[in-house]
């Protein structure tokens, strides 16, 4: 059984694992030369109701990656302005933790290896091609390749190429395999008929920041800096991805968080504004490196998928992170590709698929996220753990919860206890 999946993100990372806990051969192809993609410039982790997906993800029996993101965390239980519990993992050491996991569990890892095209028979993908022109065949296709870029669409829909982490001049542009295999992917909007959305916040260089703002940082693990009165834009806020982080505080003031580099929560910031701000003279931004004039745009490619994370209309191609719908998070991004690397096994044995039941956080988001997809209001809308309508939803639900004894019984209750982590061949 070869199960193949395209796309070395938070996502792909997670599917390709509990693909492999199944019992799968699974080989995992990603186009640059790192795992994690905006993973290496995220980090934050269990704020808000995540730390309740994190602990379901390990009663599920799949927590592999929560416990990598915990063990590299140089904060913990930190709060910040509509955040509390939360966690910083270093965006420095994470990369290569989780790439020598997936290869100490039997992972196959190629790396620099763009996925453009793939043969189709009737409504089952039979392989891939690269872009060189290798042709791989497989069983089985999990999609978790994002939804940013290539670059033409930060150029269409955004202030241009904003030389992000993805690297898209360097490694070539994502491709859409759902559209290749003759899926109409969905788009998010900001805007009525304005689609897609900025990432929601950029890195600092911690070096060129006054070294008292770095003590503060290091001690506390965040740091509020005062906008200048003339320099606040509350219009801003609606272009974020990470409507969680839309808050009136985040327009007034600049945050910062310690994630090894400094994690400004903000789209974009013009440079020469952010060096009059006092502490801030030498800033420098490391990513991306033009964000002193915009960010990536993200959530212009999405599959339209059933609550098993399958796409429609092709039998053996499944989807996750942000490719499945308007999610916002690497905990997000893990829970759904948790989800699709298991059923992707259970597809190959003939077996039911697996549809985690709204009665838990994990299970209602997938669904409440897919509904939410296919209405105009909903395409406006993003659906995270830690904010926005959807942890609104959690609490009204009496899904959010941080004791973790509550959560254990809530899996357990529904005999669903260490499934994503079952041997299935």
């Amino acid at each position: 059984m070869k199960v193949i999946v395209i796309g070395g993100g938070w996502a792909g990372c997670a599917a390709a694992i509990t693909a492999k806990k199944a019992g799968a051969q699974v080989s995992l192809y990603e186009k640059t030369d790192m795992l994690l993609g905006l993973g290496n410039v995220g980090g934050i982790m269990r704020n808000n109701g995540r730390f309740t997906a994190s602990e379901e993800l390990i009663a599920l029996g799949s927590g592999d990656l929560i416990n990598l993101t915990d063990k590299n965390s140089r904060h913990k239980n930190m709060d910040f302005p509509g955040h509390k519990h939360a966690w910083l993992y270093d965006v420095n050491k994470i990369e290569p933790e989780v790439r020598n996991y997936l290869k100490s569990v039997g992972i196959e890892l190629n790396f620099i290896t763009r996925i453009v095209d793939v043969e189709k028979e009737d409504s089952k993908i039979k392989g891939i091609y690269l872009s060189d022109g290798t042709y791989v065949d497989g069983d089985v296709f999990i999609e978790t390749t994002g939804s940013t870029g290539p670059m033409g669409n930060c150029l269409r829909y955004g202030n241009g190429c904003s030389m992000c982490t993805l690297r898209c001049p360097a490694f070539g542009p994502r491709v859409s395999i759902s559209a290749r295999a003759g899926v109409d992917d969905l788009q998010g909007e900001r805007e009525v008929d304005v689609f897609g959305a900025f990432s929601g916040s950029c890195k600092l260089c911690k070096e060129s920041l006054d070294p008292g703002i770095i003590k503060e940082l290091e001690e506390k693990g965040v740091y509020i800096a005062k906008v200048p009165p003339e320099d606040v834009n509350l219009d801003k806020l609606k272009v974020k991805v990470c409507q969680q982080y839309a808050l009136k505080e985040f327009a007034e003031n600049l945050i910062l968080l310690d994630t090894g580099h400094v994690k400004l929560m903000t789209t974009y910031y013009p440079l020469d504004k952010l060096r009059k701000i006092k502490g801030f003279e030498s800033a420098k931004y490391i990513d991306p490196y033009a964000g002193g004039k915009g960010n990536s745009i993200r959530y212009l490619s999405v599959a339209p998928r059933t609550d098993d994370m399958k796409v429609k209309g092709i039998d053996n191609l499944f989807c996750a992170g942000e490719k499945a719908g308007l999610f916002v998070g690497h905990t997000e991004a893990i829970c759904t590709g948790s989800l699709a690397g298991h059923n992707a096994v259970r597809y190959t044995l003939g077996m039911p698929m697996l549809i985690l039941p709204r009665s838990t956080a994990i299970g209602d988001i997938i669904a409440y996220a897919n509904y939410k997809m296919m209405t105009a209001e909903g395409r406006r809308n993003r659906y995270t753990f830690a904010g926005a309508e959807y942890f609104k939803r959690m609490q009204e639900q009496g899904l959010y919860t941080i004791d973790i004894e509550v959560i254990k019984s809530r899996i357990d209750k529904l005999n669903l206890n260490g499934i994503l982590g079952q041997q299935l061949v």
